[in-house]
């Protein structure tokens, strides 16, 4: 890859708790304290975090302000799930993002993102053929309009009275995880109101090509979340229907640089589009799977070979 040295570096990289194991999956306590979490992401060579699951960091706006800004981070966003599918969950859905939203404000960041998402593993038909979704298996034309009506009034809640901006994660195990439903999930929401999250791995596993979503939707890819996909664990759990939650605890998610995403082609998108966001690296980590700090050491290396 060639990188211009006098072109302005204006990507920043942070990390983020799930690669220390702070994962939402039933029965897993978090291996280390939020602020061994910081510590490590600071020494590690990061610039910022996403703030986790409610309660894993402070939710007392000084007190969380203190935390991230005296290690030199930033925080950059925070992931929300909510049942879009089901219009009887949009308000409380609102409620949990305006929360969520007001924290990061008052804790003096007002640039941080709410990271959108369906309640991924929740319904059954998904979950089950993630990495493998059929026409069939997704929603009716009534059933996108309930979703896409919800994401938007989410976002109008979260502007309105919060200030933040909204972006919206794909993600497998959920109702919005192929390109196609990216597509028309962007056809459907407020441009204005809705950006999208360039996930890596799950466009991966969800059946498309990172650059092939980034250049079709370039103007709504407000966040961007670097992810590997292992190709063996990724065939092998399509061949034998595994469904997402096991195939991610199979170690679905690897090392960047160690799976099939073409970080590179990615990073020279990115640059030469002058993208002016955060890359947010994820590595999902179970117990047994070494050191997360020795992990997360080794993607920011990956990526600073790449120039980020």
């Amino acid at each position: 890859m060639n990188v211009e040295p006098s072109r302005p570096r204006t990507i920043r990289i942070a990390n983020a708790p799930c690669s220390w194991g702070v994962l939402e999956f039933d029965g897993m306590a978090p291996p280390s304290g939020y602020q061994t979490v910081l510590d490590e992401i600071r020494d590690t060579g990061y610039a910022g975090t996403e703030l986790g699951d409610w309660g894993f960091m402070p939710t007392a706006p000084a007190r969380l302000n203190a935390e991230i800004t005296g290690r030199g981070l930033e925080l950059v966003g925070a992931f929300v799930p909510v049942a879009f599918a089901d219009r009887a969950a949009h308000d409380a859905g609102a409620a949990t993002a305006v929360r969520t939203a007001a924290l990061m404000r008052d804790a003096g960041f007002p640039a941080a993102f709410i990271v959108l998402a369906d309640d991924n593993g929740s319904v059954a038909v998904r979950e089950q053929h993630a990495g493998r979704i059929r026409p069939e298996h997704g929603l009716s034309d009534e059933g996108w309009m309930t979703l896409a009506a919800g994401v938007d009034t989410v976002a109008d809640a979260v502007t309105q009275q919060t200030g933040l901006r909204t972006v919206f994660h794909p993600h497998c195990g959920g109702y919005v995880e192929t390109p196609d439903e990216i597509d028309r999930l962007m056809e459907l929401t407020n441009h204005k109101r809705v950006g999208l999250v360039l996930d890596s791995g799950h466009v991966v596993y969800g059946g498309g090509d990172p650059l092939t979503v980034w250049h079709a939707h370039r103007q709504r890819v407000w966040h961007v979340h670097f992810k590997d996909c292992d190709f063996d664990v990724a065939t092998a759990a399509r061949h034998t229907g595994l469904g997402y939650l096991a195939a991610v605890r199979s170690r679905l998610f690897c090392e960047l640089g160690k799976g099939v995403v073409d970080f590179a082609a990615l990073a020279d998108a990115l640059t030469d589009a002058r993208y002016a966001g955060w890359i947010v690296v994820e590595q999902d980590v179970f117990p047994g799977d070494g050191s997360p700090k020795a992990s997360a050491q080794r993607s920011r290396d990956f990526l600073r070979g790449l120039g980020l």
